[in-house]
């Protein structure tokens, strides 16, 4: 793995930390937070007009940059920066993969360009108790269904010809804004129980979307529910939609880890500034041995969640994951070893998120507490920080589970039980 940003990769980075610092301050953020749509249209504009970043990670000929997952999450550390709520994570980094893996010619044609431009947005809603689970981040997926029974969720079944949802899924996304929803519907009945994916528009008729509450503002979730909503099967009849669920769940780990050691990079800068301006008993706050001590442990935990994301994401860019089929007797020794570190790099996304994860969770609580007074106020920043890194680990951990799932997946406890 080679550390060293390219030119390409570098340019992207200070375009878009420009861009957002003249677009995204204190007081922008607060207002994009509380509109209807929990962003700023304006500020969505920008980034796909100027930056293409919408497309950052798709192909060329579906109208995307064509650059890899590398450069989409080294974008998204600045985004994490300034906790800019965008729909950027819902739609680049979990839906518009699914689409590209799964979808038909047609489908690609259609809404790919679209969501490369950023003229459309996506959502991806998943029923179930948590997302991480769907997106094998915490457990394996094989055992997913998107509804039945009392537990709900959404049931798919043909109408003369066509797809009828009917269902409730919570905590989607940009669910509420979305122009596009990414249904997980659960088909077949008992007998024949299977998960399928299936395009709805946001606007379909017998959609209803509200906006929830959530501890993390920044990042907007949304109730939808499905009254015998037509929809559109993604791919074909066959297609098994778990493995590219969890394939996308490594890549967008490898993303929101990223994008947590921006934050967490940020929050520990503007903390360092402040304890270098207070004073108490006459002298800066920050010359105290005992702080220095707690901000140095904070930036080592940084650093080291900067690793691991960065390897996540390169991991993740190689298309590392699992091989199918045996391996074949003649294979040599270098491809052998490649084999080996390729069973290495899988589960890279879930463990390089728990490490930033908890580097987010320490750093925004050094943030508050070395701010004194101010730190605990709902004016201050420190506090948007600090409910990223909770609301992040409630939606995509908890720490613990991400890190037993790498091992679980690494082999790591092969042959014995892996504790929960």
């Amino acid at each position: 793995m080679d550390t060293r940003l390219t030119a390409e990769q570098d340019e992207i980075r200070r375009t878009l930390r420009e861009l957002l610092h003249k677009r995204c301050g204190p007081a922008e953020l607060r207002s994009a937070v509380d509109s209807p749509a929990g962003h700023d249209p304006l500020l969505w504009s920008a980034l796909a007009d100027q930056l293409g970043l919408p497309g950052l990670a798709l192909p060329e000929r579906h109208g995307g940059v064509g650059c890899s997952v590398t450069e989409l999450a080294l974008a998204c550390e600045e985004i994490g920066r300034a906790l800019a709520p965008s729909p950027l994570f819902a739609t680049s980094v979990l839906t518009a993969p699914l689409i590209l893996a799964l979808g038909t010619a047609a489908q690609r044609a259609e809404l790919l360009p679209r969501l490369a431009a950023g003229s459309l947005t996506a959502a991806l809603a998943v029923p179930g108790p948590a997302l991480a689970a769907v997106l094998a981040l915490t457990c394996g997926n094989s055992g997913f269904t998107a509804g039945g029974g009392r537990a709900g969720g959404v049931q798919a079944r043909r109408v003369d010809g066509d797809w009828q949802l009917y269902g409730q899924v919570d905590q989607v996304l940009d669910g509420h804004s979305a122009g596009l929803l990414l249904v997980a519907a659960h088909t077949g009945g008992f007998a024949r129980s299977r998960t399928r994916l299936f395009l709805v528009a946001g606007d379909a008729a017998g959609v209803v979307r509200t906006r929830q509450t959530a501890l993390d503002a920044t990042r907007p979730q949304g109730r939808v529910q499905l009254r015998d909503v037509r929809g559109e099967l993604l791919g074909d009849e066959g297609v098994d939609v778990l493995p590219a669920l969890a394939a996308v769940g490594d890549s967008a780990a490898a993303v929101l880890a990223c994008e947590a050691v921006g934050a967490a990079e940020r929050v520990l800068e503007r903390t360092v500034d402040y304890v270098g301006q207070r004073e108490q008993f006459g002298r800066p706050v920050g010359s105290f041995q005992a702080v220095k001590h707690r901000l140095a442990d904070a930036y080592v935990g940084v650093q080291a969640a900067r690793s691991a994301a960065y390897y996540a994401a390169w991991a993740s860019a190689r298309g590392a994951g699992p091989r199918s089929g045996p391996t074949p007797p003649t294979l040599g020794q270098a491809q052998a070893q490649a084999q080996a570190q390729a069973q290495e790099e899988r589960g890279a996304g879930g463990l390089g998120l728990a490490q930033a994860l908890e580097a987010l969770r320490g750093a925004a609580a050094e943030g508050i507490q070395l701010h004194g007074g101010i730190g605990f106020t709902w004016e201050h920043d420190a506090q948007l920080y600090f409910k990223r890194a909770a609301g992040d680990e409630l939606l995509f951990g908890p720490v613990h589970r991400l890190r037993d799932r790498a091992a679980e997946v690494a082999g790591l406890f092969a042959g014995g039980e892996v504790a929960v």
